[in-house]
């Protein structure tokens, strides 16, 4: 297994320890819209999403809240899930590290927003057949990354944040091999405050 940098190890704890700063910090603007209104496009009205990482719920769960979707929320870190639960009572927000996510039904939407990226490459890997297993026949998966692969460790109130992606190839493939097609990707998107995003669709499984 290739070791990767340690702070790769803290960035739940990191979350946990800067939620209210994080709340504070995270702009409502929402720079996202075009892409969340791609996503909203591929779902059925009312649709059921599934928000990996979905930190303290806005703007982007409360975006689509609006439009009539019903959240299912996850972040590994307790503090945001308190302030989802708080913020959206009639809506499910778990604590648990999407790594292991798992659910006994599929969503019309998967989301992992600024969550995927702070995963080792290996664990990002491990992913995709996890989001092929949550994601029902023709939905999205939207989730961002960085434009090449490597790791980076920034930086957030002075602790050592880490930042993991894998190529744009890589992520090609393995997309193709759990069962996605590719609708839209652009690396460093300047209408998205420099987001490499990718926005996808799970096809139907195959006949055995």
């Amino acid at each position: 297994m290739t070791p990767h940098d340690p702070s790769a190890d803290q960035v739940i704890s990191l979350y946990q320890r800067h939620a209210e700063h994080f709340d504070e910090d995270r702009t409502r603007t929402l720079q996202e819209s075009a892409w969340l209104a791609d996503f909203l496009g591929m779902m059925p009205d009312a649709g059921a999403v599934l928000d990996l990482g979905c930190g303290m719920g806005e703007p982007i769960a409360q975006h689509l809240i609006a439009r009539g979707c019903h959240l299912t929320g996850l972040d590994a870190s307790p503090a945001p899930i308190a302030l989802c639960r708080q913020r959206f009572p009639t809506h499910e927000w778990s604590v648990g590290d999407m790594r292991l996510a798992s659910w006994p039904r599929t969503f019309d939407g998967v989301l992992a927003w600024d969550s995927l990226f702070h995963l080792t490459p290996a664990a990002q890997r491990a992913m995709f057949p996890r989001f092929a297993a949550l994601a029902s026949a023709g939905a999205p998966l939207l989730f961002t990354s960085g434009p090449d692969g490597g790791e980076l460790v920034g930086s957030y109130r002075g602790e050592p944040l880490y930042h993991a992606s894998l190529s744009p190839y890589e992520y090609a493939s393995l997309l193709a091999e759990h069962g996605f097609a590719v609708v839209r990707h652009v690396a460093d998107d300047p209408a998205c405050g420099g987001h490499t995003v990718w926005l996808c669709r799970r096809l139907p499984d195959r006949p055995a």
